[in-house]
């Protein structure tokens, strides 16, 4: 039994010929990023998806817009996020526009703390790699800008932190969003523009048969033209159902929430920022686990200890809360975009980073989508570097 089109959210009248233009196959934030820019591009649109109770990074998202650091040893990377920050104003300010929702974007620029002298050696001698590898430039892309910041002068810019911070790196690119708010405004923009959400349907399979993609599920069929597998670590199973190789694997994050704030910190950091609401989130924790999404008390404790050396006010700041999720991360932590050679028109998605890359998803992906071709530019993102060759 087909979904009732009548009853999805926003939909205009039921559709003739292929059910959809485009089917999007997970409703996180990649997934709804891409599936608004794609009905901006006119494309009739639907998203299947598991529903609430689907394991989202997206609700359990740091907020970071963060490009200055990114792609060390992949200058293609570098740029792809460097675009995605400066598209980030155009995509916020539609957002609002449609729907009335602030997002919360903010572009103040992001300083990477260092609490030790030796931290700041580090990561001063990886923006010098990262800047000077090749590639770092193209035509369209912002420039790589940041500075590196003595002790004083971090002092100086922030005056809070603490005695024994050594230093810190600033760049200008840096921001940072809320990003339930950009979640609840997709949602809304996409019911307006009449994008069929059909949560609680897992796709079972998928088939090709006469120029359309036929989807199907416990009771349910769906037709398209292209299919978007946007469904995070669940395009692990679905990518080969189209010929597709996407490995992914979850890594699990942690994040403290503490009590409302009066305003102190304007800026991102890497690892901590505070929201526009008041409240200070603070998480940089990386482990590659599947065992459970619950924060380990140790792990607490670091992130913690590190944010109480950096800004010394939080000392006797509230926790009220805090969580853990799993990132979807590849092999080499880089993302993955590609089109099916056995079968064009499905493509397959995944990344770390959807909040900093939202812009790219929404205003620039899109495109290519619809016209049925990923620019050369992405090709460096193709599965294929996971190929191994065989011994001779």
């Amino acid at each position: 039994m087909r979904p009732n089109p009548e009853k999805a959210v926003g939909c205009p009248g039921k559709a003739s010929g292929m059910d959809y233009d485009v089917i999007v196959i997970g409703g996180g934030l990649v997934g709804v990023s891409i599936a608004w820019g794609l009905s901006r591009c006119g494309q009739r649109v639907a998203i299947i998806d598991e529903g609430d109770l689907a394991s989202r990074a997206a609700r359990a998202n740091f907020g970071l817009v963060w490009s200055s650091s990114k792609g060390l040893g992949n200058a293609p990377y570098s740029r792809w996020s460097r675009t995605s920050t400066a598209n980030w104003h155009r995509l916020a300010a539609e957002l609002k526009a449609e729907t009335g929702i602030d997002t919360g974007f903010v572009q103040s620029g992001g300083f990477s703390i260092r609490l030790t002298p030796t931290e700041l050696e580090r990561g001063v001698a990886s923006m010098t790699k990262l800047a000077s590898q090749p590639g770092m430039e193209a035509d369209g892309t912002p420039p790589l800008e940041y500075e590196i910041l003595d002790q004083a002068e971090t002092r100086r810019r922030l005056p809070l932190v603490g005695e024994t911070v050594a230093g810190a790196i600033f760049s200008p690119l840096d921001g940072h969003a809320n990003p339930l708010r950009l979640f609840a405004a997709f949602h809304k923009a996409l019911q307006q523009r009449g994008v069929h959400y059909l949560p609680h349907k897992k796709t079972t399979a998928i088939r090709h048969r006469a120029g359309a993609f036929e989807l199907t599920g416990d009771e349910w069929r769906l037709t398209s033209g292209k299919i978007v597998l946007a469904a995070g670590i669940g395009n692990t199973a679905l990518a080969p159902l189209v010929g597709l190789n996407v490995p992914l694997s979850p890594s699990r994050g942690q994040i403290i929430v503490t009590e409302r704030l009066k305003p102190f910190l304007s800026h991102a950091t890497g690892y901590l920022r505070q929201t526009d609401e008041g409240s200070v989130l603070i998480g940089e924790s990386k482990e590659a686990t599947i065992d459970h999404q619950r924060p380990r008390g140790p792990i607490t404790a670091v992130l913690a200890e590190r944010a109480v050396r950096t800004f010394p006010l939080l000392r006797d700041v509230k926790a009220v809360r805090t969580w853990a999720a799993f990132r979807v991360v590849t092999p080499d932590g880089y993302p993955i975009y590609e089109q099916s050679e056995r079968f064009p028109g499905a493509f397959a998605f995944a990344c770390h980073s959807g909040v900093t890359l939202a812009a790219n998803h929404a205003l620039v992906l899109p495109r290519q989508i619809s016209a049925g071709e990923l620019c050369a530019d992405l090709s460096v993102f193709h599965s294929r570097r996971f190929r191994v060759p065989a011994a001779a």
